[in-house]
């Protein structure tokens, strides 16, 4: 029969021997370096590591115990700890509110004044001559500068080529927007330019807003014709959006005549519907060609 002393000295060298094989295994593996953000690493209850130590009793084939998962987390997240960034929300001043708030009695106002009374309108400078007065002006704006939205020869001959416009039909300004070789914002109309003139080998008929020299040349010369049509603002909705007026009740408006400073800038006034066919050309007008 074993002693009491005998026994007490057996356990604590067992406990040394354990204790000691348990160190040497935890220097092996390096702790992890906690992943919990400043404000909540004081809770040991959210992060709980069970490392695989080799040399202790109880290990499976794989040198991890046979009652615990190698590792388990819980949440790191809570509703309780959702909030803004800091500096994200800035309260609103109150002002009224005691001398101890800064903003208190006068409210930020000062002492009498018309400004600690009430109110003046924007730009007013107590008498003398506001500042928008006190500048020169520069330059103006005019009233009859007309926008033209511009597309080239070069643009349509690769439309054409895609199968997107159809170059045995007139082609309208209509046609070119349906066709996407234009935006949808067509101001006061379209601009013919002489960009990839080479390109058009094949007679064409189009009426735009404005055309320049060389597209013109261009286009005559492959056997084409180039007519410069006026639209008002409504004969523009007319000729681009017709269902609108349909799906109103209304009828199509009629053609305006050009105004008598562009009289000389255009051939002749658009048709509407979006017409499908050219309008013959005058003698007058057959005569340069020829020439």
């Amino acid at each position: 029969m074993r002693t009491p002393v005998y026994s007490e000295m057996l356990r604590r060298r067992l406990t040394s021997l354990l204790s000691t094989s348990i160190l040497n295994a935890h220097n092996q593996f390096p702790k992890p370096t906690s992943i919990l953000p400043p404000r909540i690493s004081n809770v040991t209850t959210l992060l709980q590591f069970v490392e695989c130590r080799p040399g202790l009793s109880n290990l499976s084939s794989n040198g991890c115990f046979n009652y615990q998962s190698t590792r388990a987390y819980s949440s790191l997240l809570a509703l309780n700890d959702l909030r803004d960034n800091k500096g994200a929300r800035k309260q609103k001043t109150r002002k009224g509110r005691g001398i101890g708030s800064g903003k208190g009695k006068t409210a930020g106002r000062g002492h009498k004044g018309q400004k600690a009374r009430g109110t003046m309108k924007f730009g007013f400078e107590g008498g003398q001559t506001p500042l928008r007065r006190r500048l020169p002006k520069r330059g103006f704006k005019n009233p009859f500068s007309l926008t033209f939205q511009p597309v080239g020869l070069g643009k349509i001959a690769k439309l054409i080529n895609a199968g997107k416009i159809d170059s045995s039909e007139l082609i309208t300004m209509k046609t070119l927007k349906d066709a996407g070789a234009i935006g949808k914002q067509i101001r006061d109309g379209v601009r013919l330019m002489g960009r990839g003139a080479e390109h058009i080998q094949w007679p064409i008929h189009l009426e735009v807003s404005r055309v320049t020299v060389r597209a013109k040349a261009a286009v005559e010369a492959a056997g084409g014709s180039v007519r410069r049509v006026y639209y008002n603002k409504l004969g523009f909705q007319a000729l681009l959006k017709p269902e609108w007026f349909e799906k109103k009740g209304r009828l199509l408006p009629k053609a305006a005549r050009p105004p008598p400073k562009q009289k000389d800038k255009v051939d002749s006034i658009g048709r509407l519907p979006a017409p499908t066919k050219p309008i013959p050309l005058t003698h007058e007008e057959k005569e340069p060609m020829s020439a």
